[in-house]
């Protein structure tokens, strides 16, 4: 059986040393943690798909660091290939135009959250890296 393949771009939004985390609102994984982003379009680099994303679902203006790193993961119904890239907000404050929650959390409080399974490999990497 061929898997579906999903390719999506991931904004780890920093705010000095703490990370914006938002929480899905709909899907069959409703209530999971994530970091905010969302699927590439055709014909658009990362970073445009990355700040396309976070203006549609923040109504914020980013600005795109670093590349972090690249998960890919197994999911039932699919395959996920997501690309994290080290962000900051340059303009507006988040809202949650399609999450049900978001908030603030330190290095330290990243494994407390009950994340998607592929950000859980983005929360390892950001604490081993940065704590």
């Amino acid at each position: 059986m061929n898997r579906r393949i999903i390719e999506v771009v991931a904004a780890v939004i920093f705010d000095g040393t703490k990370i914006w985390a938002t929480k899905r609102g709909s899907g069959n994984m409703a209530g999971k943690w994530e970091f905010p982003g969302g699927k590439i379009e055709a014909g658009e680099t990362h970073q445009q798909a990355l700040k396309r994303e976070i203006m549609e679902e923040l109504g914020i203006i980013i600005s795109i660091d670093t590349f972090l790193l690249t998960i890919e993961y197994d999911y039932p119904e699919f395959h996920l290939i997501m690309h994290c890239y080290e962000c900051k907000i340059l303009f507006g404050a988040p809202r949650l135009l399609i999450h049900s929650s978001a908030k603030w959390v330190s290095l330290q409080e990243l494994d407390i959250i009950d994340w998607l399974p592929a950000d859980i490999q983005v929360v390892d990497y950001l604490q081993k890296r940065l704590l």
